[in-house]
Order: structure tokens, then C-alpha cells, then sequence
């Protein structure tokens, strides 16, 4: 479901994703001693890589807070981390005023009602696959992927595809 895009794709400098539902696919397993584990698909890391290696800005916006949350984007080397936002559009435009990045040059990718205020807010919206309906409606691409499961990768490569910037990120690859 691809709606009118509200912006060029090449204007795009920054991807904000949300993490449950969308990074993975939205279970949480808690042990017994209260840690957690999630599942984080290795597609989708391998996409924020080539995002950062375009020279484009990657964040994480989260309602919730979590420890492996942090160990995977540090793996990633994600330098924003926004955990415990229960309201994510103060959040993000605080974080998009400190680093210089105007609202309309952001992609977001999102899956439940909470996400739609950003996803309104900024350039270019996606909903996962198994979004909820609210959010598929305001979305301009809907992923063919679930949260979880390669949904973010299919997001990263459909913008920079679409911007031009996908051959010379695969010259590493044709060697």
C-alpha cells in the first residue's frame, strides 16, 4: 500500500524506528530473574549499517525501556536511544531540535497507535506489515515484512533505492 509520498525521497537525512512490534516482533521474554530478551532480526541490522554508511542519521524511539534495547543499538552503534517515551512526538522533536534536523527530512517506522503522531509529523511514515490498522491507514508505505522480520531492512532499502543512494552501497558487495 503505497500512498503519495509527502516528500521527496532523497531529502531524507534521518531514520527514527520504533523498537517493539517493528525491530522485533513485539514479544518480550522475561526471565526470572526480571531480565529480558527480544529478538532482533539481522537484516534489519545489517540495513541500519548501510544507513549509517549513506552518512544518514539513525535513532530509536521506544515506549518502553530495556536492556537489550541498549545492547543492540550500541552493537549497531546507534547514537540516539530514547527509551520510556510514552509520548513520542515530544520526545522525537526534542531530539530533531538538539541535532538540527528538520521534521520533514525524517522517516519513521511504526506499528501502534502511539507511533501515529510521529508518523504524521514527519517526512516519510512506514507501518509494518502487522500494524495496526490506524497506522497502516496514515502510513506512506506499508512494509510487505512484520516487525521482527526484516520489515525495517525493506524500509531502508525502498528510500534509498528511491533516493538514488542503493548502487554505490553495494560496490563493497561486487568485489
Amino acid at each position: 500500500m503505497n500512498q503519495k509520498l509527502k516528500v521527496d525521497l532523497g531529502v531524507l537525512a534521518m531514520l527514527v524506528l520504533d523498537v517493539d512490534g517493528v525491530l522485533t516482533d513485539g514479544r518480550i521474554i522475561t526471565h526470572h530473574d526480571g531480565t529480558e530478551s527480544k529478538c532482533f532480526h539481522v537484516l534489519d541490522g545489517h540495513g541500519i549499517r548501510m544507513w549509517q554508511r549513506a552518512g544518514l542519521k539513525v535513532a530509536w524511539l521506544s515506549g518502553r525501556h530495556s536492556l537489550a534495547t541498549i545492547r543492540r543499538a550500541e552493537e549497531l552503534q546507534v547514537p540516539y536511544v530514547l527509551q520510556d517515551c510514552h509520548v513520542k512526538l515530544p520526545a522525537l522533536q526534542k531530539l530533531l531540535e538538539e541535532i538540527g534536523v528538520p521534521a520533514g527530512r525524517v522517516a519513521y517506522v511504526g506499528d501502534d497507535v502511539m507511533d501515529l503522531p510521529v508518523i504524521r509529523h514527519v517526512g516519510f511514515g512506514a507501518a509494518v506489515a502487522n500494524a495496526v490498522d490506524e497506522v497502516k491507514a496514515q502510513a506512506d508505505y506499508v512494509t510487505t515484512r512484520a516487525g521482527g522480520d526484516g520489515a525495517v531492512r525493506e524500509v531502508i532499502e525502498y528510500i534509498l533505492k528511491g533516493s538514488g543512494r542503493w548502487q554505490s552501497l553495494m560496490e563493497r558487495y561486487e568485489t
